[in-house]
Formats: structure tokens, sequence, C-alpha cells
């Protein structure tokens, strides 16, 4: 087949197929996001070819360069710099093209970040969702969560270091203090899975965090509307402010504090 998408480790270099280093070694050319990070995992199993950098900032000019090689016959094989390409990482454009035009291809099974994540999180796996990484623009970003808020199952993003502060406090005001875990470097190292409900995991967040980050939150529970709502009318009642009900609201029943807000102030 002249199209392979091969997943290559997340971390430890032993997390490789023997199949995905003897599609490597037949290659007539690898397209990789970094020549110089896979550069080090071939040259760690000693394969030598040709290598053309094909990541999110090239892939549309170099898809007609990399589809007359397949039209060729020419056997290319797509990685990235870790897990498998085509989902959050490049690839899915080039195989969509030749898809489209009847080109062989085929998908190796491999290393990839969520499955670990979602199992190790210790939240029910079946079924869950992958989000991909959550949109840059803030408008963008609740929109979705509010999209998600009441999905029943599990939910699974990739997290930025500099940006997951603020993105976990999104969460918290649009779905609720959910039980979540941060999984953080998966198959290295530090690899560590950081459990509880999201405002603990954001506390533990306030000294910074490295490394490449999952998000694990569970879905929405069956909630009782009318007792939530019958106790907090009665605690606003009886003298607490708004902001104040809303937090004993929100930490005993799991209710996203917009929700609450927006009932006790109609």
């Amino acid at each position: 087949m002249p199209l392979y998408l091969v997943p290559t480790p997340i971390g430890n270099l032993e997390d490789i197929t023997l199949r995905a280093l003897r599609i490597l070694s037949e290659a007539d050319l690898i397209a990789c996001e970094d020549t110089r990070t896979s550069g080090i995992l071939l040259r760690h199993y000693e394969i030598s070819k040709p290598l053309t950098s094909f990541h999110v900032h090239n892939e549309n000019e170099k898809l007609n360069f990399l589809l007359e090689k397949l039209r060729n016959n020419e056997k290319i094989a797509v990685i990235s710099d870790a897990g498998t390409p085509g989902v959050s990482d490049p690839g899915w454009i080039l195989l969509k093209r030749a898809i489209d035009e009847n080109i062989e291809i085929d998908v190796l099974p491999g290393p990839s970040a969520v499955l670990p994540a979602v199992l190790m999180s210790g939240l029910n796996p079946q079924p869950f969702v992958f989000m991909g990484f959550p949109p840059e623009k803030p408008g963008e970003r609740e929109k979705l969560f509010e999209n998600l808020k009441n999905f029943p199952f599990t939910i699974c993003f990739y997290m930025s270091p500099h940006k997951i502060e603020r993105q976990i406090s999104d969460i918290i005001n649009i779905f609720g203090d959910r039980q979540a875990a941060l999984v953080r470097e998966i198959s290295k190292i530090y690899q560590e899975s950081i459990r509880g409900n999201l405002s603990e995991i954001l506390e533990k967040l306030k000294d910074g965090i490295k490394g490449e980050l999952v998000l694990v939150i569970e879905g929405k529970t069956q909630i009782n509307n009318e007792e939530w709502r019958e106790e907090a009318k009665k605690i606003f009642a009886d003298g607490l402010s708004v902001k104040d009900t809303v937090n004993i609201i929100s930490e005993k029943y799991k209710i996203a504090k917009n929700e609450i807000k927006k009932f006790l102030l109609n």
C-alpha cells in the first residue's frame, strides 16, 4: 500500500510495534512533523530513510507533493512527533485525499494518549468522547462547553500547560465542580495522574505545570432539580447572598454556578 499512517511512541521509545518498524524501514519517504524529533526515533532503531516535514503550518502546501508520489506508487509513511497521526496531528487531509483518489491506505494501531488517560482517570470508560484541544477564542470555547455540559458520558480534552488554568475555570463555571483527572506525561519518566474535583485539580496548578496533558471529566449525572432549587430558595430567603448561596449549592450538588445564579436571579 502506498500510504501508511504510523503511530510512534508518546514517551517511551519501546512503545512501538514490530509492524510499525517494518513499515518505516520499507517506506520510500517518511513525512513527519519535525525531522529532528523523528530522527531520534529512527536512529534508535537504525532506520535510514528520506524525511520530509509535514506539519500543521505546511500540510496544505505539501499535499500535492505527497499525492504525486503516491500516484507514482511510492510508499509514504506519515508519522507525528508522538502518537497516532491524523487526529490532533497532521495526516488526515492527506489520508482523505488519498481515499478520494482511490489510493490504497492503511492506518496502523498503536500509541495514543487518549485511551491510557481515560483508563488512568478511573472514570467510566464507556462511553467517552474525545474533543481534542479546546478552542482558543473564549466565546467559541464557552459555546463548546455549553454544548457538552449535559452529556452523560466521560469527556476527554488535550490541554496546553499555559492555558489549562483558565480553561478549567471555564469548565467549572459551566459544568460545575465535577470529578476529573489530569493525566500528565503518559509513558514518560514523570507520568502522573492528578485525581479529584476540578477545583482541587485547579488548586494544584497554582505553581504551574509542564508536559503533555490530558484532562478527563466525568459526564453529567442525574440531578434532582427540584431538590436543589428548593434548598437554594430556602438558603437565599434566610439572608445569604447570591454568591454564598451559589457556592453552597454548587459544592453540594455539583451543579454549574452559572445555572444556580440564573435560577436565583430569575
